[in-house]
């Protein structure tokens, strides 16, 4: 009798654990994943589509011609986000929509494309600040043809190329404060003041990296600066750290190896962690970087790059002393994607923690910004002005500024006979009201 019992408790727990087992498995056979958003990021060239998603994505995806579009499959997922409120200013992509899907479980999306283009398309695993993500890179390779200036071969005389690189961008925020700021706002608005700046002074042309909110790997931006035979690549950074103590500017050049500091270091893991966020598939086709790189070092056109790099970024940091903080007073070194153009000088320059709490409010005050900005141009320019870059405006005006300094028994009228230049002249040149010079005087001596 007992046993009887027994068998009967037995058999009840079986049921209800075969129960509970098809219960699991049936929720795991109708469980679906979400689009809990789509961002499109246009560039000049290119699009950039990440769709975010609950779960990592089941796809898969061909492309219909006449007209050109891209299909995607996302398998156990729902179709109820709404493509038509994602602001798209994308001239390569005319229209996200939802087509039949093949299954009741499935989605299907559908891009509608404004020709034929390359695509590529890829998943991405969660990286903060986001969570899984589908990933569509469209690039147009035959895009309209822009007229490219030449300053170095526009003329006999030529202007000094700055290409001012906004770091981060698009899909890689860059680092992100405690209230909430993102790295890449802070340095496109940092870059666009410098960017006035220069095209503003005569003999000087700026070229930006990027010009709005998308992605460009840190190995291409050196691409762009040779593409415009660039003088200078400048890169615009905002500094974090694991700590909200650190503060402070710093500038930075390449290192010949890895960098021998905490801070090198912890930038050189943030510059692969960018490219894991911003474009997986370009990092990891890179396979041979450091090789490229040692190659280059041995160049000698790197030896006279990193001599520049090293000068000019020491008279940036002489000019942002007195403006900001300084983390470090002298340049430092660290083996960095973006600096390493091996024909073209290139400075990095971290214009504050955006981790600090009180720099990242200064980082994002206007004023603040514009007087960084102006910092980085006056270094540069003090720079430029002692070395001019041969060929030049700037090059022909430091040869033609000679100057003399007056010694014992010389006068006015004595000078302008020995330079064959009037008396007049002399005067205005050095805004003299009377012909009286005292010794030790330094005079702008004129062109004839």
């Amino acid at each position: 009798m007992h046993s009887h019992k027994y068998l009967a408790k037995i058999t009840q727990g079986l049921t209800v654990l075969v129960l509970f087992a098809c219960l699991l498995l049936s929720a795991r056979l109708h469980a679906q994943n979400n689009i809990d958003g789509l961002r499109i990021w246009p560039s000049p060239a290119n699009t950039r589509l990440v769709f975010d998603l609950a779960q990592a994505p089941d796809f898969s995806y061909f492309s219909l011609h006449n007209p050109e579009r891209l299909v995607i499959d996302i398998a156990n997922t729902n179709n109820t986000f709404n493509f038509s409120q994602v602001e798209n200013q994308s001239s390569l992509v005319n229209k996200v929509r939802y087509s039949t899907a093949k299954d009741k479980k499935s989605i299907r999306v559908v891009i509608e494309l404004a020709k034929k283009l390359e695509l590529t398309v890829f998943s991405l695993p969660p990286t903060t600040p986001y969570s899984d993500r589908l990933v569509i890179d469209i690039t147009d390779d035959k895009p309209q043809s822009s007229i490219i200036l030449d300053a170095k071969t526009a003329s006999s005389e030529r202007d000094i190329i700055v290409v001012i690189d906004a770091g981060h961008g698009g899909e890689d925020p860059g680092s992100i404060g405690s209230s909430g700021s993102y790295e890449k706002h802070v340095t496109l608005s940092i870059a666009k003041h410098l960017e006035d700046l220069i095209i503003r002074e005569a003999g000087m042309q700026a070229v930006m990296t990027r010009t709005g909110d998308y992605y460009i790997s840190p190995n291409k931006r050196p691409e762009i600066a040779r593409k415009h035979k660039a003088d200078l690549l400048v890169s615009i950074h905002a500094d974090a750290f694991v700590t909200s103590q650190p503060s402070g500017a710093s500038v930075w050049v390449l290192s010949m190896s890895r960098a021998n500091s905490e801070l090198g270091r912890w930038l050189e893991n943030t510059e692969k962690h960018s490219e894991l966020l911003g474009g997986a598939a370009e990092i990891i086709q890179d396979t041979a970087s450091e090789l490229y790189l040692t190659q280059a070092l041995l160049d000698m056109s790197m030896d006279h790059s990193l001599t520049t790099s090293y000068d000019l970024s020491r008279d940036v940091i002489a000019q942002m002393r007195s403006i900001t903080k300084m983390h470090k007073k002298v340049p430092q070194a660290a083996s960095l994607a973006v600096l390493t153009s091996p024909d073209i000088a290139s400075i990095l320059v971290e214009t504050g923690f955006i981790s600090n709490p009180g720099e990242e409010k200064n980082l994002n005050n206007q004023t603040h910004r514009q007087r960084l900005a102006q910092s980085i141009f006056d270094g540069m320019k003090k720079y430029f002005k002692r070395l001019p870059p041969d060929g030049s405006m700037w090059a022909r005006l430091k040869k033609e500024h000679r100057t003399h300094q007056v010694r014992s028994g010389e006068s006015l009228s004595l000078l302008a006979q020995r330079y064959k230049v009037d008396v007049m002249q002399l005067k205005k040149a050095n805004n003299l009201s009377t012909d009286v010079v005292r010794i030790g005087q330094i005079l702008t001596i004129p062109q004839t």
